[in-house]
């Protein structure tokens, strides 16, 4: 079964530790500090500035407290800035927990739909396994939160506020998990009986009713039609009077978001290319999640015209990677844990994917970058943890060295495709597993 550990080795590294004074003194630094602030490189804190040739943003940053909804905040926070000019207002929140509803519901017929299709393999099958083990996480991809929006429409905050559970989404997220794999365990124990899809489909749908129950005492029933009416910044009133929520997204959403493309940066995976990921949806019969994957270099290049066209950008990323909450930082070698520890870390970015070290776990939206002789040195990043002890009032700024490093998505309009890039997007995408890291944006963030 291998070999072991002797006590001749133990005694070796005993003795090595020992005589060494950098271990040493490393050990008593990380023993009464905090790990983050012994390892923060001074040098790098004192020469990044957070001053920006470019930045976007004029507005509050929003919250989304104890919850994995990042990707539908990036998202309403990109329609944001357009909506609130269109309207003239100073502030301006469409309702994150009005989506989340919608993608709670959806997401669980959509489960419910996998587990009928999978019905003819083991319950210990890998696929199977997956979807049993984050069954309606918080977490999502852009062409998700197109979806619902497609289907459902969005709600300005004051339409369909915030409450406890969406908030805090773990008490809700527990009981629903408990429903969906009973409700799988009731629907594979039919078919294996010998009943037809037709009987399984039946039972779901009371499954569905329990699901819809649990989201309205949790959330709040979602409105069909609400009244709309605000006071702009220069003290006018409007009324616009009862609106569905699909009218409301129709007048009110300035971006052309039917357009926009999802290119990510794997390099473990040909280029130019596009791929999806095995089950990774929230609506069942919606389109799928369809990625372009692109060299960094071509993204990054994107981000930047975005921005310098003036349209901030959804982007995904591994945000808890070298990164200072507080401080609101992010650089490639910000935290200098090889010179700490005396050891090795030496994965490039493709094997950090293959092996586990590295996956999409947040979405945020870029507002900002400052651009020297045409090239990127740092960009401003909007995220969506409130503005206290998070960055500076909510907003980070990222060396532009993190970007290769831990940036994998954007979302863009296609006409910022290259014509390279246009002709992979007619390729027919290739079905990564899903438990593949390129869905992992859709699971339960680490970070919140």
């Amino acid at each position: 079964m291998g070999k072991t550990v002797t006590k001749k080795q133990l005694k070796e590294m005993r003795r090595t530790f020992a005589a060494d004074n950098s271990a040493k003194m490393a050990q008593n630094a990380v023993a009464n500090n905090d790990l983050l602030d012994v390892a923060l490189d001074r040098a790098m804190v004192q020469d990044i500035d957070f001053s920006f040739s470019i930045k976007l943003d004029k507005w509050k940053v929003t919250n989304q407290r104890r919850s994995g909804r990042c990707w539908l905040f990036a998202t309403l926070n990109l329609f944001r800035p357009s909506t609130m000019a269109k309207l003239n207002v100073k502030n301006f929140e469409f309702s994150q927990s009005h989506i989340h509803f919608w993608d709670k519901f959806e997401r669980a017929n959509h489960f419910y739909e996998a587990i009928i299709d999978t019905a003819d393999r083991p319950v210990d099958d890998r696929t199977i396994g997956f979807l049993l083990g984050d069954p309606i996480g918080d977490g999502g991809q852009w062409n998700m939160a197109m979806n619902l929006i497609r289907k459902h429409g969005l709600v300005p905050k004051s339409a369909y506020p915030e409450s406890k559970s969406s908030s805090n989404t773990r008490g809700m997220n527990a009981n629903l998990k408990d429903i969906l794999r009973s409700g799988a365990s009731e629907i594979r124990a039919i078919l294996e009986a010998g009943g037809t899809a037709a009987e399984a489909r039946a039972h779901k749908e009371s499954r569905i009713a329990d699901v819809w129950r649990i989201l309205c005492i949790h959330l709040g029933t979602p409105p069909e039609k609400f009244d709309w009416q605000w006071e702009d910044k220069d003290g006018k009133f409007h009324r616009r009077g009862k609106i569905t929520p699909q009218e409301f997204a129709a007048e009110y959403v300035e971006i052309d978001w039917e357009d926009y493309v999802c290119i990510v940066n794997d390099p473990r995976n040909e280029y130019y290319r596009t791929y999806t990921v095995d089950y990774l949806q929230n609506v069942a019969g919606g389109p799928p999640v369809v990625y372009l994957n692109v060299p960094s270099s071509e993204m990054k290049g994107i981000t930047q015209k975005l921005l310098e066209d003036g349209l901030p950008v959804w982007m995904g990323c591994d945000v808890g990677k070298q990164m200072h909450r507080q401080r609101g930082l992010w650089d490639a070698k910000l935290f200098d844990f090889g010179a700490l520890y005396g050891a090795e870390f030496g994965m490039d970015k493709a094997d950090r994917l293959r092996f586990g070290q590295t996956m999409m776990t947040h979405a945020m939206l870029f507002t900002g970058v400052d651009v020297v002789d045409g090239k990127p040195r740092r960009w401003r990043v909007e995220n969506s943890w409130g503005d206290k002890e998070s960055g500076r009032k909510g907003y980070y700024t990222m060396n532009d060295s993190w970007y290769d490093e831990y940036m994998f998505e954007i979302a863009c309009p296609s006409e910022y495709l290259s014509d390279e890039m246009r002709e992979g997007l007619e390729t027919e995408p290739i079905v990564l597993p899903a438990w593949d890291p390129m869905g992992s944006l859709a699971r339960d963030e680490a970070l919140s």
